[in-house]
């Protein structure tokens, strides 16, 4: 007897190497893919902007990029004593404009430099529904918690959204026409919009997804982490207390579908082995200075050392600056 539909993903045609550098765009489900990339030493760039929900926003990234832009004091709101960008997270955000400003722009240089060199990009849509600041007639990443009435808040329609996404795909291969892009829809819903506003949302994102999907099968594909959470576990023990977002577990479930249908066959014998060292640096040591402490420290060492020479592509610096730093003199 059956009691869930398991949705089975076939394996992908882009196969993900631990040589390839990867860099994620949109929603914080982004960061969900991007910490598991992380925390098997893959050279993964995650959300470098910030949070990017709309599809809007992260073409507006992608913009930014291409045109390698400096951002001045012009571009920035000041705002309940800070300075802000409304293309950037609260993060960039300080009391003081040059400051502001000196971290987007070493932002936007950094993130250009590795998306010039980067081979995967992951982009993960969260709503069709965006906030245009109506002094610029702008649509925003985010609002800074500025007052509601500042902003026209509405859904993009499916044609708008399907050219914004054309678009980002065309300015991405103008950056590198070398990129693979992995489309994904955040499972996570957008409740303040309601239950039968985000329905909508979503469904302009699906189809504008699989309509890019279908025009740049070569380039494109898509992830299906929607349709494992709302269709496949389908049970509020799989969220967060929230009943939105979903938990470690779902993120585990979904992160393994996704290990099925991308990673290759050869990164996966590597992730085995990391997995092994991910267990010695969450290992507790009750007496790190004792003989057998130390020796399990210098074990790692070696075994670090190893691994490099064996994988030389795998990031494992800060593992060995990790070990090395407990070791006494």
């Amino acid at each position: 007897m059956q009691f869930r539909t398991e949705i089975n993903l076939p394996k992908s045609a882009l196969q993900i190497e631990h040589h390839h550098r990867i860099i994620t765009l949109g929603s914080c489900f982004a960061y969900n893919i991007s910490a598991y990339l992380s925390e098997y030493r893959f050279s993964v760039m995650s959300n470098p902007f910030g949070v990017l929900y709309n599809p809007v926003s992260i073409y507006n990234t992608i913009e930014i990029l291409r045109r390698n832009r400096t951002f001045k004091k012009d571009d920035l709101i000041f705002h309940q004593g800070e300075w802000h960008s409304f293309y950037h997270h609260s993060d960039f955000s300080h009391h003081d404009a040059e400051s502001c400003l000196e971290k987007i722009n070493d932002r936007t240089r950094e993130t250009l430099d590795f998306i010039r060199d980067a081979n995967i990009v992951i982009i993960t849509y969260g709503t069709a529904n965006v906030y245009r600041y109506k002094r610029k007639s702008l649509i925003v990443s985010n609002c800074h918690k500025l007052p509601a009435s500042d902003f026209e808040h509405y859904r993009l329609t499916p044609e708008y959204s399907l050219k914004v996404l054309n678009e980002t795909v065309d300015i991405l291969l103008e950056i590198n026409p070398d990129l693979k892009i992995i489309f994904t829809v955040s499972p996570v819903r957008h409740w303040k919009d309601g239950a039968e506003e985000n329905q909508r949302s979503k469904a302009v994102l699906l189809l504008s997804v699989e309509s890019i999907v279908k025009e740049n099968r070569e380039i494109c594909s898509y992830f299906s982490s929607y349709e494992l959470l709302i269709d496949d576990l389908r049970d509020y023990r799989f969220y967060e207390d929230d009943l939105l977002h979903p938990n470690k577990q779902a993120v585990d479930y979904i992160w393994k579908k996704f290990n099925d249908a991308y990673i290759s066959e050869s990164c996966k014998k590597i992730i085995k082995e990391v997995e092994q060292l991910n267990k010695a640096r969450h290992h507790r040591v009750r007496n790190p200075l004792s003989e057998e402490a130390q020796r399990f420290f210098k074990m790692q060492l070696k075994k670090i050392e190893w691994l490099k020479n064996k994988y030389p592509h795998i990031k494992t610096d800060d593992d060995y600056e990790y070990f090395k730093n407990l070791i006494k003199e």
